[in-house]
């Protein structure tokens, strides 16, 4: 048993099928086929079901490739040790963003961790809270960039930085030129949500207290795939909507349809960084976060280590 077998088990797992694996591991795929006959002769197990027309993992399979993303996990980790501290965070990286954050943190986080650590090697996964975590326990993502605390088990959370919350309305609308928009201001009006599976979702409606629960039902047709799309429905005169900070630095046309105004009240969401607690690389992690912290924009407020 070696290490290339171990990565390639853990290529077919994740692909279900030994082209793409083999493509991924960067050999040919009778190579990639031979080496985990091998492994599993040696071993006296079956790991995949094969047919023409898939790739089944077979229960011991699942048991045996959870245990080799720790075994790759650990490796890298000493990889990471024999470069020394002159290479911090470089080599590979996996992390997942949640998609209302993503697209306004990559504009200013990647230039600065391209600065500050050209050996890393990032790799960005952008999808809703629940999907991200699932790939960060199955370890097919090191680490995300997620609203905390999650209440997840057997990780690690480092607060980064708190993002408030603006109340968002059609430019044309008596609030838009308010001061601050209350709770009391939003029970008189439409609330516009994101759909399930974000986060934010469960945020705003957290932020709008019971109307926003009670409203919750009667709007759901008023609803969002992403942030972007909430944005053209206040433009469009549909009603209100929550945004995070970092979200009103666009300048584009649809931005320009519409006002931001504080909210009169506490409303924010604090975005971690969230890792296995049996991650190996943990000063990395620390120095990510402090990357994140320094390089983070005035709209947020960074949160001391």
């Amino acid at each position: 048993m070696n290490i290339s077998q171990l990565r390639y088990l853990v290529a077919v797992a994740d692909e279900r099928h030994f082209g793409r694996a083999a493509e991924k591991c960067n050999v040919s795929q009778p190579t990639l086929s031979t080496q985990l006959k091998k492994l599993e002769d040696y071993l006296g197990a079956v790991f995949f079901e094969r047919t023409n027309k898939s790739v089944d993992i077979t229960p011991v399979g699942e048991r045996a490739v959870a245990h080799a993303r720790r075994a790759l996990e650990e490796v890298e980790a000493i990889r990471a040790v024999s470069r020394g501290a002159g290479a911090q965070l470089a080599g590979p990286l996996s992390v997942g963003i949640i998609a209302t954050l993503c697209p306004y943190i990559i504009p200013w986080l990647l230039p600065r961790l391209s600065t500050a650590f050209p050996a890393l090697e990032l790799r960005v996964i952008e999808d809703v809270t629940a999907n991200v975590v699932a790939q960060l326990h199955d370890h097919r993502l090191d680490a995300v960039l997620i609203a905390i605390p999650s209440h997840e088990p057997a990780v690690a959370e480092l607060a980064l930085f708190d993002e408030p919350f603006w109340v968002a309305c059609p430019r044309d609308h008596p609030l838009a030129r308010a001061e601050a928009i209350s709770l009391k201001d939003l029970q008189r009006e439409t609330i516009l949500y994101v759909s399930e599976g974000h986060c934010l979702r469960d945020q705003t409606i957290a932020v709008c207290g019971a109307h926003g629960r009670r409203e919750a039902a009667r709007t759901d047709a008023f609803k969002g795939a992403s942030l972007e799309t909430l944005r053209r429905m206040v433009a469009a005169g549909m009603g209100f909507t929550l945004l995070p900070a970092m979200a009103l630095d666009s300048a584009d046309a649809v931005q320009a349809q519409i006002a931001c105004r504080p909210f009169a009240g506490k409303a924010y969401r604090r975005i971690g960084l969230v890792f296995r607690d049996s991650y190996p690389r943990v000063d990395d992690m620390q120095r990510l976060a402090q990357c994140i912290r320094e390089a983070a924009p005035a709209s947020v407020m960074a949160v001391p280590e």
